[in-house]
This record gives C-alpha cells, structure tokens and sequence, in this order.
C-alpha cells in the first residue's frame, strides 16, 4: 500500500536508504594543503546588462577567501595586468602566488612556450617584480582551479541571475555593495565563524610581517 517515493522517506527517516559503505570502495579523501595568506586565485566569468555584456575578474584568497571584482568591456593582456595592478593596491598584505588558468590573457599558448617566439608577458613580468610566483591550471582540468569558479558563481546568483540591470553602472553599482557585504561581513564556517576582513585582521595580529599596511585602515574594497 505504500508508495515508492513513501517508502523511499520510511528508509530515509530510519536511515536505512542506502546500502552500507565497503571498505575500500572510496578513496581516502584528503584535506587541502593549508597555505598562508596571500594565495590568490583569479579567474574571468561573463555577465550580461540589457547595454550589453561585460567581463568580470575575480580574484580570491585561498585562505582569508577574501576577493576582489572587476568589470570590463573586453578581455585582454591588457586587462588582467592592469587587473593584477588592481588587485595589488588593493591588499593590505604581501601576495606570494597566484593562480591562472592558461587564457592568453594570463599566458602564451603552450606551443609557443620556452621558444624563439615566446616573449616575456607583462602579467608576468609584474609577478616578478613583486616576488610572485605565478601558477598556471593544468590543460583541460578546469576544476584545479574551482575555489574562484564557485565565487563566479556566487556572484553571478547575487546579481545577474536574480537581477535585471539596464545599465553597467546599475551592475557595478550592485556588485560593489555585494563584494562589501561579502568581504566586512560575511561569516564563513571556514574561517570559523569570522568574515574575511577579520581572519585578515586576526593574522595581522599574529603575523604583521607578512603584511604592507595595516588592515585596520581599510574600511572597503574599491572595485571597479
């Protein structure tokens, strides 16, 4: 007399809806490895407004998972190192690494990589500058780089999937409002119960040397 979908919920509300695990039918699952602040991943996602489309970049801190947004009419070379320069005078503290996927805006195509025709890129060239160490995903793994994509995601259902914008600026506008309510007060069971601003302040308490200025100063995040 019972249903299948009502017998599914008797199963369920005693537990007994699945069958049992077997030794070694899963893999052991590993924890990330821990790094300290200042590894960032960045990543482009597009978006749309009735003008027109736009391109967001994302950054995000592997470990403070504070981030940083930018909206752009194209992307290019051009635009990630000037959205690199961005995100550099915007953090209090001193990034050591960051990850890229292999987008021409980020790197030369592998066929040209380490020949005559590779030349130094300007993205690059401003890691270096800073003692950066800058990563690039592996080829067709796209999730290596899934911390910043879920962020994309994020935003994009925060703003773009729920809202109607006539125009960049009412997108910009939304997205900067979202990006400071995510950033000074958001809290994040990862960071156990803090926001992203006070893990970064926490540290800066514990470990000023990493850091360029004092995080107490900073009470938004310009994005553009």
């Amino acid at each position: 007399h019972l249903t299948r979908s009502a017998l599914h919920r008797c199963f369920q509300r005693h537990g007994i809806s699945r069958l049992p695990d077997i030794e070694g039918d899963r893999l052991k699952r590993q924890r990330f490895k821990r790094y300290p602040i200042g590894f960032f991943h960045i990543d482009i996602a597009e978006v749309q407004t009735a003008e027109d489309k736009l391109h967001l970049f994302v950054a995000i801190d592997r470990t403070s998972k504070f981030a940083v947004t930018q909206l752009v009419g194209k992307t290019d070379r051009k635009t990630a190192w000037e959205f690199l320069e961005h995100l550099l005078s915007i953090i209090p503290y001193r990034i050591h690494t960051i990850l890229t996927d292999n987008g021409i805006q980020f790197s030369d195509q592998p066929r040209n990589r380490n020949t005559a025709w590779s030349r130094p890129m300007r993205f690059d060239l401003i890691c270096e500058a800073q003692g950066i160490e800058h990563r690039l995903t592996k080829p067709n793994h796209p999730w290596t780089n899934g911390q910043v994509e879920r962020m994309n995601q994020t935003i994009k259902e925060a703003t773009v999937k729920r809202f109607h914008y006539d125009s960049h600026e009412q997108l910009r506008t939304h997205l900067n409002d979202f990006m400071a309510a995510y950033n000074f007060g958001r809290r994040l069971k990862t960071l156990s119960g803090l926001t992203p601003y006070e893990y970064i302040c926490k540290i800066w308490t514990s470990e000023p040397e990493r850091f360029i200025i004092n995080p107490n100063h900073q009470t938004a995040v310009p994005n553009a």
